[in-house]
């Protein structure tokens, strides 16, 4: 018969070993748990919010600036093409015509050594041969010159729209590591606003609504106890700038957009592109070249007259149009619309008259 035997107690050494990993588990979640980082709060949360933003417009700006030169490159790359096409014809006239010398010298007892010579891939060797040319007829030596001096430009081209190929290749994926880099700002930034209840999340709208609308109060105000410059009146040299602020105000409320330029959304530069464009004039698509657009008149809001560009920050990346009165009209950021601000909300780099 099997013997049944009863499992052998825990030693007390063993359960006193087993009850302190326990309680040792235990406190170190309690501790883990007390650790853990609070939650951010709305206030925190906006400004981790404001500061994605002013980082995805830095961003930007190089995003529009690698848009344009990708633009300008393609176009310049098209007439390379073409210039490459159109000589690379002009080399095959030649070339024809010296077949035509070949084959006639064929028909009439063979090839002259100096029209193989002639037809080869390397007319530059032929040419540095001291008397050559005096081997030849002159129309021969002509149309041999003439093959080397359409073919050296043939090469050069060539070269060109390699260069330019390889260039556009370049700001083609800077382009894209742009693009990627404001996606996951934005991104970010929306994830924090998720952390947020929706009550919240009101709340943060509430207020950007306000801004916008205490923006133009403001604005109104400061025109009514001191009339802002009547833009009917500038002088003639002025009258772009006065159809400038007009085609900006006519778009107050418009929604930010990165790289855009209108005509229902902006970001800051395409705001102040679309606006000069309205009045007839062109001016440079970043901020940091539309800084160089005009002629500078300092950094002191006195001297702005409507019209003038604000340019701010070190890195000027942002961008907004003097209205008068101390107001701009400017396209803030990322989930705010086209609105009036103060023109020193921000620190000012240069103020230029387009």
């Amino acid at each position: 018969m099997a013997s049944h035997r009863r499992p052998k107690p825990a030693s007390r050494a063993r359960v006193s070993i087993l009850t302190a990993a326990a309680a040792t588990a235990v406190a170190l979640s309690a501790q883990s748990g007390a650790h853990a980082d609070p939650a951010p709060t709305k206030d925190q949360v906006k400004q981790q919010v404001d500061a994605l933003n002013e980082q995805a417009e830095v961003k930007t700006e190089a995003y529009n600036a690698a848009v344009e030169k990708q633009q300008t490159l393609q176009k310049q790359v098209t007439q390379i093409q073409d210039q490459v096409a159109r000589q690379q014809a002009q080399v095959t006239t030649v070339q024809d015509s010296l077949a035509g010398i070949a084959a006639e010298q064929y028909r009439t007892g063979g090839i002259d050594p100096t029209v193989q010579l002639m037809l080869s891939s390397s007319p530059d060797s032929f040419l540095g041969q001291a008397g050559a040319l005096n081997q030849v007829g002159s129309t021969q030596a002509d149309l041999l010159k003439s093959f080397k001096d359409e073919q050296s430009k043939l090469d050069q081209q060539r070269q060109e729209a390699e260069g330019k190929l390889g260039e556009l290749d370049s700001t083609t994926k800077s382009l894209k590591a742009d693009k990627d880099d404001i996606q996951a700002k934005l991104a970010k930034a929306q994830d924090l606003l998720n952390t947020l209840t929706q009550q919240e999340r009101d709340a943060l709208a509430a207020a950007e609504a306000k801004a916008a609308a205490d923006s133009k109060a403001s604005a109104e105000r400061a025109s009514r106890d001191a009339p802002r410059a009547n833009l009917a009146n500038l002088p003639a040299s002025s009258g772009y700038a006065a159809a400038a602020v007009a085609a900006a105000e006519s778009k107050l409320g418009s929604w930010y957009s990165y790289g855009a330029t209108g005509p229902s959304t902006f970001d800051c530069s395409g705001l102040m592109q679309w606006a000069y464009g309205q009045a007839g004039v062109s001016i440079p698509r970043t901020s940091q070249a539309q800084a160089g657009a005009g002629t500078s008149v300092g950094t002191d809001i006195a001297n702005a007259k409507p019209g003038d560009l604000i340019i701010y920050y070190g890195d000027q990346h942002h961008v907004g149009m003097y209205v008068g009165n101390g107001q701009i009209i400017h396209a803030p950021h990322t989930g705010a619309q086209v609105r009036y601000e103060s023109a020193t909300a921000m620190p000012i780099s240069r103020i230029v008259r387009v």
